[in-house]
């Protein structure tokens, strides 16, 4: 299918089960990163749209918080069964809004579709537990209670697979969402998710979706932080927004939940098995062109096999396709967008100017960036400790498996790692020593489970997915019942 064949729709945003216009009926263009043509327009929300949707998520709220297990649970496996259907279309808007190859793409609708299935099966598990006491006829338990309106930020990388997960945990809960989706994918981080919820009966004001155009993000947020409806905030995103919602979110005392990115190692030990070790990283390294927060960032070799793993990892690097993130063959599909595009050059460009090599990649050709393969890069150059949200990876040598680890260590991001290893068990003796919140022996950084508690430390976010990820959406309260008078001092 070539992008001439599609017909240019407009879309409107989604609340309380109704597709409305913004508040000054204006749209914005989105347009495909790859071909650069026009891909929709949608609607450009403004602080009164978003009010709306606060207003919808608000009054829903006290019927969905009452709602049953069974309620909740049907309308996760309906949504479940459309995703199925729609398989193939959406795959194919998230490939030509955000560039996401259409084998990622696929990957991302069937792991959408079990994540809904089994998280029908989360809205099953205790509600809480029964407390130890001292007092004699005394009940004592710790109950979970919803909060109230959730705000989600959704990104555009991922945009589908992660705006399901800014929304499943906090509705399974009890809550009501509103999402934001990122300007660079509003369909498929928020669209999307909008039509299937209307498709499958979710009431009312339980999801809704507020679209905005670039650079007008702050308004949105203004009326999440100034409506006391909104009791959480839950950013899937970088770090610098994560400051600056985190910031807002202490003044006005809400809660917050982070996923935020990370400048992830791969530690590879000198006993390793060469060709895995070669794959693993590649894979690691250049999966959606490195725009996942699981990307490996970093690699850190045993300095016996380094000269070889390097040779070999260039060579493969090299034999990866690029191009239209529609041909089945592609792995390397376009950069979301021409700043980031830019940043990514930017930076590869310092590193070399400061001492660094570059062995393959370091160039572009419209949105697509090579993917890249730097050494002896200056630890004080940025591509050497903030994220790069692009295909390029830097490798340093080590003598030693604790000079890996403090390597590993360098840096204030703690997301995802990995380590290989012939011998597994001393990997997995290591693992605890590095800070990440994921450390995946003999995997890649990219590797995870919706049932899984992923989630990072230090500047990589706080809160969990998986079933644990409820209690981040709830109140836990404390019950006592006690069976005849109690005696009192005075």
């Amino acid at each position: 299918m070539t992008s001439t064949q599609i017909e240019v729709k407009d879309y409107r945003y989604f609340a309380g089960n109704q597709w409305r216009k913004a508040a000054d009926d204006q749209f914005f263009e989105v347009h495909e990163p790859y071909s650069g043509q026009l891909f929709a327009r949608v609607a450009a929300g403004s602080r009164a749209d978003a009010r709306a949707a606060v207003d919808a998520a608000a009054k829903a709220f006290p019927a969905w918080a009452d709602s049953t297990p069974a309620e909740r649970a049907n309308l996760f496996l309906k949504a479940s069964e459309i995703v199925r259907r729609r398989r193939t279309e959406i795959a194919e808007i998230l490939a030509r809004e955000t560039g996401s190859t259409i084998s990622f793409s696929t990957f991302q609708m069937d792991l959408v579709a079990a994540t809904l299935q089994q998280v029908a099966g989360w809205v099953y598990l205790p509600k809480g537990e029964v407390l130890e006491t001292n007092l004699a006829g005394t009940h004592s338990i710790g109950l979970r209670r919803p909060l109230g309106v959730c705000a989600s930020f959704t990104p555009w990388n991922g945009a589908n697979i992660l705006s399901w997960r800014a929304v499943i945990s906090p509705v399974a809960a009890g809550n009501t969402v509103v999402v934001k989706p990122s300007e660079f994918a509003p369909v498929s981080a928020g669209i999307m998710l909008a039509e299937v919820a209307e498709e499958a009966g979710f009431p009312a004001g339980v999801i809704n979706v507020v679209t905005h155009a670039p650079g007008t993000a702050r308004a949105i947020a203004d009326e999440f932080f100034d409506r006391p409806e909104v009791r959480i905030i839950n950013l899937i995103g970088g770090v610098k927004t994560a400051r600056m919602l985190s910031e807002r979110a202490g003044r006005t005392l809400k809660r917050t939940v982070m996923e935020l990115g990370g400048f992830n190692p791969m530690i590879i030990l000198d006993d390793v098995d060469m060709d895995y070790a070669v794959r693993t990283a590649t894979f690691g390294s250049f999966f959606h062109q490195g725009q996942i927060c699981l990307n490996t960032r970093r690699i850190i070799i045993q300095r016996k096999i380094y000269e070889e793993f390097l040779d070999k990892f260039v060579a493969r690097t090299n034999t990866l396709p690029a191009g239209d993130p529609l041909d089945p063959k592609t792995i390397i599909g376009p950069i979301i967008t021409r700043d980031a595009v830019k940043l990514i050059d930017d930076r590869v460009k310092e590193a070399v100017a400061s001492g660094a090599k570059a062995h393959t990649g370091a160039k572009h050709e419209g949105q697509i960036y090579y993917p890249t393969i730097l050494t002896d890069v200056p630890l004080d150059a940025a591509i050497a400790n903030e994220e790069t949200f692009g295909p390029v990876v830097v490798v340093e040598a080590v003598d030693t498996p604790e000079d890996a680890i403090a390597a590993a260590n360098r840096t204030l991001y703690g997301l995802t790692s990995s380590i290989l290893a012939g011998n597994t068990y001393k990997a997995f003796e290591m693992a605890p020593k590095v800070l990440a919140g994921i450390v995946n022996v003999n995997s890649p950084t990219v590797n995870d489970e919706i049932h899984a508690p992923m989630g990072g430390v230090r500047d990589s976010g706080w809160g969990r997915t998986g079933p644990r990820s409820l209690d981040d959406f709830s109140d836990v309260i404390w019950i006592n019942s006690h069976s005849g008078q109690r005696q009192y001092p005075f």
